[in-house]
Formats: structure tokens, C-alpha cells, sequence
């Protein structure tokens, strides 16, 4: 997980990793309760989101989604 929490970055950045939208995104924090202050995602709130949403694959963006419903 170290390799995913090594920079600040953008919402959509994150939501790329799990191979959706940033509008999906928003709506999976918003259903799992997920904390964040706005604008870009540092590492500390990153792992926020893959502690709740599970740790998105690196290499293979067809099985990044997650399977938490």
C-alpha cells in the first residue's frame, strides 16, 4: 500500500486507480462515511479511502473495482 500513499493527489487520480469516475468516487465516500477536507487528497486521507474501499490494484485497471456493496 506504501507505493499508493506516496504523493497528495487529485480525486480523480484516486478514482482512476479503482477504474471509475470521480463521480463515483464521490458517492462511495459519501456511502461509506468517509471524512475528507476538500480539495487534493493527501496521503493520510488516502489511506482513509483505501482502508474502507480496499487497496486498488496497480497493474490491472479491468479488476480495479472494488466488490463492497
Amino acid at each position: 500500500m506504501n507505493n499508493f500513499l506516496a504523493k497528495t493527489k487529485t480525486r480523480s487520480q484516486v478514482a482512476d486507480e479503482y477504474g471509475i469516475t470521480p463521480r463515483t468516487l464521490r458517492r462511495w465516500i459519501k456511502k461509506y462515511n468517509i471524512n475528507l477536507p476538500p480539495g487534493l487528497i493527501c496521503p493520510k486521507d488516502q489511506k482513509k479511502i483505501y482502508e474502507k474501499l480496499g487497496t486498488p490494484l496497480e497493474n490491472n485497471p479491468q479488476e480495479k473495482r472494488i466488490s463492497k456493496e
